[in-house]
């Protein structure tokens, strides 16, 4: 995924990514997952404040791209959902929005 794109602002009137396009996707990406056709993934952190401290960069970068996850978060351990709520499903937006997360979390290893 070519990390210097940037999220592009969606207000909806663009049809969402079918199967085989958010599969080609999917490729570019590590790890993540479709699922009810959002992007998803668990990252684990060492502890507690390592998580929030990501969370917090993570936070910073997605109003960077105005493009926001949904999270929760189990102690160490966070989920992320991404998808482009104005369509309803994938969009490029998703997927570059993913490989920035992945990016910021290689810093958390």
């Amino acid at each position: 995924m070519d990390l210097t794109k940037k999220c592009a602002p969606c207000e909806g009137g663009v049809k969402p990514f079918s199967r085989s396009e958010a599969a080609k996707y999917l490729k570019e990406v590590n790890s993540w997952k479709i699922h009810d056709n959002k992007l998803v993934k668990r990252l684990v952190f060492r502890d507690f404040m390592s998580l929030i401290k990501f969370i917090n960069d993570m936070a910073k970068l997605a109003e960077k791209e105005g493009h926001h996850p949904d999270f929760t978060v189990h102690y160490n351990k966070l989920d992320i959902e991404i998808w482009t709520h104005a369509i309803g499903g994938l969009s490029e937006n998703d997927f570059i929005l993913a490989a920035k997360i992945d990016r910021l979390y290689s810093k958390f290893k």
